[in-house]
């Protein structure tokens, strides 16, 4: 059978792959500590009780016809407050477009902004930006980023590649890591683009920033920046990525937004009508009632962000102690987000039966067969197979779960030779 050029090569999320392995796994009796999709188990963390009442009243009220293509007025209505009450930033509802969780939302900004062959740059480790590229046909440029750095890039590591760009992609709490950028990183990075912008005519198209901010709330007594916060011109050239998926717990509830520049907004929206990627209007209406009260918002988050910064501590303090025992492992301290930062140095040892770890997804099976515990090697993210280092995303366990995985853990390395 034939198909598009663009199908054939499309390759699928290698996350949501080995998540898929790890559930087949377990439907047949397996345990295995689950540290891999951004999710959450709902039974440890529920959505907000209001927002589930609110929700079940809009389906009840029949409210289940076409939301408008930009989103329900009272939603961008509570969004633009929430904006202005939380980051100071003044975004007016023509600023902001709701769709089904942020996907969407950064697939429309990519086809909005990118022709093909033009030049995107973002750091790797990241997510899915390399997809978004494929989609769009772009010239992708991915700069590669250190742990020393906690991953984020730096106005130096960027500035090589912005000449001609025309879309920057940055996120933080930045997924896979759960690190954030300082008020100095992110503010050497904006005076870059804007350096950048004022080089350019006026019939060129201007170098844009996608900043997604969506674990922006789940952080750890660290401070978010923004861009248009630290320079108010750069609103003219960002776009923000947002929602309530991971801050309320909510990843299957579907509902995000974009806020930025009307123009920009207006031709995302224009193309999600093709597509049709809307939030489901009783989660719409439910969302809206919620975020007009910013204390229903930080009442929830402080509890269940709380309860995710001592699972991640928990973790990093696991892994630091097998370093202290001189395992050639390693941890980055959590920041924000849902994810810990591990490096498991062992590509190139030998599994118990003599089979050798060549790479990065080698050692990921070896630890679902042995110890139980699913990772997500850096490769997913943009790094090669060699990178010794991996995601643990938390949400879908208990703590108890997370301690009782360690020893596991320590044992399989153990066995690697």
């Amino acid at each position: 059978m034939k198909v598009s050029k663009l199908a054939e090569n499309l390759v699928g999320s290698e996350i949501i792959k080995i998540g898929n392995q790890v559930n087949d796994l377990k439907s047949q009796g397996a345990k295995i500590a689950n540290l891999t999709i951004g999710d959450l188990n709902s039974n440890i963390y529920p959505i907000p009780q209001l927002l589930k009442e609110e929700i079940s009243k809009a389906y009840d009220n029949n409210l289940t016809n076409y939301p408008p293509a930009s989103g329900l007025l009272s939603l961008r209505k509570s969004v633009s407050n929430d904006i202005k009450n939380r980051w100071n930033l003044d975004y007016s509802t023509d600023e902001i477009l709701v769709a089904g969780g942020s996907r969407p939302l950064i697939y429309a900004f990519f086809k909005t902004i990118v022709d093909k062959g033009e030049k995107v740059v973002y750091p790797v480790p990241s997510w899915n930006n390399n997809h978004y590229a494929y989609l769009t046909s772009a010239d992708k440029i991915e700069v590669e980023t250190t742990p020393e750095n906690n991953f984020l890039p730096t106005a130096k590591d960027l500035k090589p590649h912005l000449k001609g760009a025309v879309l920057l992609a940055l996120c933080s709490p930045l997924n896979p890591t759960g690190t954030m950028f300082t008020k100095d990183q992110l503010a050497e990075i904006c005076e870059l683009v804007l350096e950048e912008n004022k080089s350019r005519g006026e019939d060129e198209k201007p170098l844009y920033v996608m900043y997604d901010q969506i674990y922006a709330n789940l952080t750890f007594g660290e401070t978010h920046y923004n861009p248009v916060s630290l320079y108010p011109e750069m609103a003219e050239y960002t776009v923000f990525i947002d929602g309530i998926s991971k801050c309320l717990a909510a990843t299957g509830v579907r509902v995000g937004w974009a806020f930025g520049p009307e123009l920009i907004i207006k031709k995302m929206t224009a193309l999600l009508t093709h597509v049709g990627a809307w939030a489901p209007k009783p989660e719409q209406e439910a969302t809206g009632i919620f975020f007009e009260n910013k204390e229903n918002v930080d009442e929830f988050v402080d509890d269940f962000k709380g309860k995710i910064e001592e699972s991640l501590k928990v973790l990093h303090a696991g892994i630091q102690d097998l370093k202290n025992q001189n395992f050639a492992v390693d941890s980055i301290v959590p920041m924000g987000a849902l994810y810990l930062t591990i490096k498991l140095n062992f590509i190139g040892k030998n599994q118990p039966d003599g089979t050798k770890i060549n790479d990065s997804t080698d050692l990921v099976f070896y630890l679902i067969n042995e110890a139980g515990i699913a990772l997500v090697p850096f490769s997913a993210f943009g790094n090669s197979t060699e990178t010794p280092w991996f995601r643990a995303s938390v949400g879908g366990l208990s703590l108890e779960e997370i301690k009782e995985m360690l020893p596991r853990l320590k044992s399989a390395l153990e066995n690697l030779k």
